[in-house]
């Protein structure tokens, strides 16, 4: 008899978790599907300042401003290079996402 109790409060117990677990998830799905646009403005934003940061560091140095170091300009530029780069191929995968979505048959 105490084992069943215990077996019965144990399952109980994980009905409850899965319950919260599920009600978690559906949050968590309806809060990304909003924030994803968020997040790619986020992104384009993050790889325009980098950009804008490594042609100012590259003015600067050109201008012989500061103490910029040659290393540090075309670390910058390699970095905003790198980013704009991803960002792009980030694109073209959403875009041929898009399109496969486009001609699934209904």
């Amino acid at each position: 008899m105490n084992n069943s109790m215990n077996i019965d409060q144990v399952l109980a117990q994980m009905r409850v978790m899965s319950a919260q677990a599920a009600h978690k998830s559906a949050e968590s799905v309806k809060s990304d599907s909003t924030d994803f646009s968020d997040l790619l403005k986020q992104s384009i934003d993050h790889v325009n300042s980098a950009q804008q940061e490594a042609g100012a560091l590259r003015t600067a140095f050109e201008s012989g401003q500061g103490d910029m170091d040659l290393a540090q300009v075309m670390i910058a530029a390699q970095k905003s290079s790198l980013s704009f780069e991803a960002m792009v191929q980030v694109r073209n995968k959403l875009i041929e996402a898009y399109k496969d979505v486009m001609n699934m048959p209904i």
